[in-house]
């Protein structure tokens, strides 16, 4: 990502790839999103020779930068925006996709050995059953953002919002574009805690925000495990692993 000026001046950022197939998708995903007002404008895309320009989003601080008494009320605003756009007819992506290539993918990780100590087949399996039974349950779908952690939350501005970026657009439970807000919950105020606030500044069912909770928490135990993290932060994150 490199910082940049369109010619007429306007702050831009220039995306380069090696996969032409992935910049594609996301100049798709990031057009689909652009009547929320909430993604970066795509300025141009040369797919051959794997570049993007985007509209550079101001002032741009993540949003585990900002003050976190006011972020669950903008993350739902951000919600609200997103998950308003109807989701195209025929949209090739779909949340059980989406879990599935994430459990297949995170889940070799499993014979790390500071993995395994900590996180067995049967916590793996267990997770993936939550998963199944919450996708087999789902009321509501829309248009997901589908990898909103904070890292992809940028400040647009006080008459913006916050704005996302990197899309990997897919239809599904609302719930799923709050779960790792909720999970960085873990070792501070607590995830529950955080759910709770979340759910309701978000207008989503809090039981089943906590569920997905639960499914996604050995994956985040997985990340924190691979950096040395926190060790309050992961017993948290395994505590909801559990099967009570």
């Amino acid at each position: 990502m490199l910082r940049c000026r369109w010619p007429d001046g306007t702050p831009a950022v220039l995306k380069l790839s090696p996969d032409r197939t992935l910049l594609t998708e996301q100049r798709g995903m990031l057009s689909v999103f652009a009547p929320s007002g909430r993604v970066p404008a795509v300025l141009a895309v040369d797919a051959e020779a794997g570049a993007m320009v985007l509209e550079e989003v101001r002032p741009g601080t993540e949003a585990g930068d900002l003050p976190a008494a006011t972020l669950p009320r903008q993350w739902g605003e951000l919600l609200a925006a997103l998950h308003a756009v109807e989701p195209p007819a025929h949209w090739p992506r779909d949340l059980r996709g989406r879990c599935d290539e994430a459990f297949l993918r995170i889940g070799r990780r499993l014979a790390e050995p500071a993995i395994r100590a900590r996180i067995g087949p049967g916590t793996w399996q267990r997770a993936i059953r939550r998963c199944d039974a919450l996708l087999d349950t789902q009321a509501e779908v829309v248009l997901l953002h589908g990898d909103l952690h904070l890292g992809n939350v940028l400040d647009g501005g006080p008459s913006r919002g916050l704005v996302a970026i990197d899309p990997k657009a897919c239809v599904g439970d609302p719930c799923f574009d709050a779960v790792d807000f909720v999970l960085e919950g873990a070792g501070h105020e607590g995830v529950e805690t955080r759910c709770h606030r979340v759910a309701t500044a978000c207008g989503l069912d809090g039981d089943r925000l906590f569920a997905w909770s639960r499914v996604i928490a050995p994956m985040f135990a997985i990340a924190h495990l691979s950096n040395g993290g926190p060790e309050p932060v992961i017993g948290e994150l395994l505590a909801l692993s559990s099967n009570t």
